[in-house]
Parts: structure tokens; C-alpha cells; sequence
């Protein structure tokens, strides 16, 4: 149980095991981390056969792709400082029949991690259902830790948002109550905080929008009253950069300065994108991003074009 703790439970009381604010404060510098999403376990066969709902007994790409993604991860020098995983952790929903071994075998494909690669966890439509209830989150959150919290790293905070609360809300309206009052307790301290946070960013499963921050409503966006909502105060607090995954290919754009990123998945592909992650620098003035292929990321060169996107601003 200690090694699971350690591992995938370290999100807990709204903060994170080793990356609170006590710790990580203080900017020392640029940095990188790995932002992927969606490896879904039992989707690929599932899509296949058209039965994207009731299919998915099978994940063994995916759990090879987990494999491959994780085994590039533990390569890239500079060592990124966290890896985030944007939702849809699995394919079976809450209470279905292979949810257990796809969380099981999910596990066992990330235990390769290497430990000084914290692995931070967001929560997304699969793994709360499409209407999350109280008993839905509550089974994420023994699995894999809190639904939201916050965390530092290197004088930036970072807030990890249960997306599916602004999408429907409707049996669970207390969850949705408790995390907005946190949320505006989080943007407002850290609009007051001296010094500010270098940089504030938002990680969360269903993005804001796909491609315009104005776009009609659809599964794969957040509806427009909460997009706008979100938007107006993560400008008003200066966040950077919103991450997000659910599309299952690359999209996303950038409105009154607040980047929109929409991040391809590690399994299943809707578009035209590989199987792959993203790799962010962080520095001083900038957030800068780029997807790789799960091949490219086992390739030579990569760290160089880390380190050039290190030193770019």
C-alpha cells in the first residue's frame, strides 16, 4: 500500500505530496514538464468496432503505448519536473465490468515511472461517468487522489480542475458549490500574493473550447456560460496557460492571452495525430510547448530542442 500511496494517491487535502507551496515557492529557474492525456484503456478496440459506449475488453495497445510513453519520459534530459495525465485515465466508466483491471493494468504500466518523476492525475468524463454523482468522485478519488488541488512547482501554481463539474453538474451540485468556492479562493490569493506566482497554470480534462473561444456548445468543449465564466477570471488572476485533453487530437488557440491547449491522447486517435505527449518549458516570460509523436520521443535530438525551448525566452 505504501508504494501505491507513494505513487498515485498524492493528491490529497487539495495539495500534492512534495510540491506544496512551503516547498516550491520560489521560482529557481526554468523548467520542463510532460503534459499527456487520455490513454484510455479499452477504447481502441472499442472505436474499431463501432461500440465506443459497451465495447472495450480489450487494452492491450494501450497499455503498450503507457509502456512507450513512459519509457521516452524517463530518457528526456533535462529530467521534466512532473508528468500530468489530462483525464480519461480509463475507457470503462464508474461501476462498469472491466473498470477494475483497466485501473489495475493502467497502474501497472506508470509504476515504471521513474520516482523522481511525480505523476499528477486529472480526473475526466470516464473516470467520473458523463453525470458525475457523489459516489462516482469519491471512487476516483481512492483510486488515483483528490478531483481538484492545487500544487507548485518552482515558483508557479498549478491548478488541477474536475472539468466534468462545469459540464453537468446536475447529481452532484454540492461537489460543484465546494469546488468553485476553492477555485475563487486559489485566483484570489495568488492575484494578491507578493511576489505573484511566476506563472499560473490550469490543468483540467474537457477544454474551455477546441479552436474558438466562442464556438457553439458541443461534447468536446466545456458549455459557453462556464467557458466565458472560467475565462474572465483566469485573466483576471493572469493565468498563463489552460492544459486539456478529451478531443483526442492536437487543437486548441489563444484569446486576450490566455493559451488554449488541446493535447492529442497517448491511445486512442479521432484525427490525424500520433500517439504522443507534450512537452512544455517553462521559463520566466514564457510558457512554450510542442507534441511529440511517442516516437520522436525516444529519439536523439529531443533533449537538444528541450533545452533550446529552455532558453528560447
Amino acid at each position: 500500500m505504501a508504494d501505491t500511496e507513494e505513487m498515485f494517491l498524492r493528491a490529497k487535502h487539495r495539495t500534492f505530496s512534495g510540491l506544496t507551496e512551503e516547498a516550491e515557492r520560489q521560482w529557481t529557474g526554468p523548467f520542463c514538464f510532460v503534459q499527456a492525456a487520455d490513454p484510455q484503456l479499452g477504447l481502441m478496440k472499442a472505436w474499431r468496432i463501432g461500440d465506443a459506449v459497451g465495447g472495450g475488453d480489450e487494452w492491450e495497445e494501450e497499455v503498450a503505448l503507457t509502456k512507450q510513453a513512459v519509457a521516452g519520459v524517463n530518457q528526456l534530459r533535462p529530467r521534466p519536473r512532473f508528468m500530468v495525465l489530462c483525464g480519461d485515465l480509463v475507457h470503462a466508466m464508474p461501476g462498469t465490468e472491466f473498470r477494475e483491471a483497466q485501473e489495475r493494468d493502467l497502474k501497472e504500466a506508470l509504476r515504471e515511472t521513474d520516482p523522481s518523476i511525480p505523476l499528477v492525475f486529472v480526473s475526466g468524463n470516464h473516470d467520473l461517468d458523463q453525470v458525475p454523482t457523489p459516489s462516482t468522485v469519491e471512487q476516483y478519488c481512492r483510486a488515483w487522489g483528490d478531483d481538484y488541488f492545487s500544487f507548485w512547482v518552482g515558483g508557479v501554481l498549478c491548478l488541477v480542475l474536475n472539468s466534468q463539474l462545469y459540464f453537468n453538474a446536475s447529481a452532484c451540485p454540492q461537489q460543484k458549490e465546494a469546488q468553485e468556492t476553492w477555485l475563487e479562493a486559489q485566483l484570489s490569493r495568488a492575484s494578491s500574493a507578493e511576489p505573484k506566482p511566476k506563472h499560473i497554470l490550469v490543468f483540467q480534462h474537457i477544454p474551455l473550447y477546441v479552436k474558438s473561444h466562442d464556438e457553439q456548445d458541443e461534447y468536446f468543449n466545456l458549455p459557453q456560460e462556464a467557458r466565458q465564466n472560467l475565462m474572465e477570471r483566469f485573466k483576471r488572476a493572469g493565468v498563463t496557460a489552460v492544459f486539456s485533453g478529451h478531443y483526442h487530437r492536437n487543437a486548441g488557440g489563444c484569446h486576450d492571452g490566455l493559451d488554449m491547449v488541446v493535447t492529442s491522447a497517448i491511445g486512442c486517435q479521432l484525427g490525424d495525430d500520433t500517439h504522443g505527449v507534450r512537452l512544455v518549458a517553462v521559463t520566466a516570460n514564457a510558457v512554450v510547448h510542442r507534441y511529440y509523436s511517442l516516437e520522436q520521443l525516444g529519439q536523439r535530438g529531443v533533449d537538444e530542442e528541450l533545452r533550446k525551448m529552455l532558453q528560447a525566452c
